[in-house]
């Protein structure tokens, strides 16, 4: 059993550095391959035994202490690669020897358990439980942006982060067709705006995208969309592998309606992976005073 136990870690150590998702990959993907972190320091601690030398208290401060420093180790080693540090792949590791500790004299045919004896081994496994709803949470989201189509964003989530990132809230203001619209805060920096990184990624089979904004100012708002697919993110990033346009948004309510021709065609050098689509993106550019949009509608057709 501790030679499989060494074996597995020998195969699967090297995944914390080699191979697995990388910036560009979904959250599904990158949620199932953390739960990696549980199964490989169950792994090792079957393989170091450390029982054999400690016991009690100090068989447990002792562990949680050696893996603590392991995991920010491991940590700080990924940042310095194209793996991005996740610190609460730290509570995973560790989740992955308290499971082992907890659960060893439970099936130890040697070692009695009593009523009281459950209290670790039923919270190791309450602690594994959030662990896998949460996957299950992800999957179940990621299960419902690609099903959700032609809406590229539900406008009934309460919650955008999970989907956008920039300055945005939802707001009861301008609501159009939708149950409630995107507040965007655009600040005076170059580029100022938000993008839709969590999205349907297969946009065949559709004609337009279409999107609705609403300047609640009198003056002008000039703002980027920015279309891009995976294969974009995992190269050199270079303005002309992607989409770009400009939006001039008069005073209230613009809708705009690109041809997702001009969105394929985009790339210089090659067409755009029209089934993983991977970001869209509204920006302002070196604004003189910060600005407010609305967005109110995002759809294909």
């Amino acid at each position: 059993m501790q030679l499989l136990a060494f074996a597995g870690v020998a195969g699967v150590a090297p995944l914390l550095f080699i191979g697995g998702p990388d910036w560009a990959s979904g959250p599904f993907y990158r949620a199932v391959w953390n739960l990696g972190h549980i199964g490989l320091f169950a792994l090792l601690t079957f393989a170091l035994k450390p029982w054999q030398w400690l016991a009690g208290w100090r068989l447990w401060l002792a562990t949680t202490a050696a893996v603590l420093l392991l995991g920010i180790l491991i940590e700080l080693l990924q940042s310095g690669t194209d793996r991005q540090a996740d610190w609460h792949d730290i509570l995973r590791n560790l989740l992955g020897v308290w499971l082992v500790l907890a659960w060893r004299p439970v099936f130890s045919r040697n070692t009695g358990v009593d009523a009281r004896s459950w209290f670790l081994p039923v919270v190791t496994v309450i602690l594994l439980l959030f662990e896998l709803g949460a996957t299950g949470t992800v999957a179940a989201r990621q299960w419902q942006i690609s099903h959700q189509l032609p809406l590229l964003y539900d406008f009934r989530n309460g919650n955008p982060a999970p989907f956008w990132s920039g300055s945005l809230v939802p707001s009861d203001r301008y609501t159009a067709n939708q149950p409630q619209s995107l507040k965007v805060e655009l600040g005076t920096e170059t580029y100022s705006g938000i993008s839709l990184d969590n999205l349907p990624a297969d946009w065949r089979g559709y004609r337009q995208l279409t999107i609705t904004l609403f300047n609640p100012d009198q003056e002008p708002l000039t703002l980027i969309l920015r279309i891009n697919d995976v294969t974009h993110d995992r190269g050199d990033n270079a303005y002309g592998d992607r989409f770009n346009t400009r939006l001039v948004l008069a005073p209230g309510a613009n809708t705009f309606t690109i041809n997702l021709d001009e969105v394929r065609n985009a790339p210089a050098s090659r067409t755009m992976d029209m089934a993983n689509i991977r970001r869209l993106g509204l920006f302002a550019v070196r604004l003189p005073a910060p600005r407010t949009v609305y967005l109110l509608d995002l759809r294909l057709d």
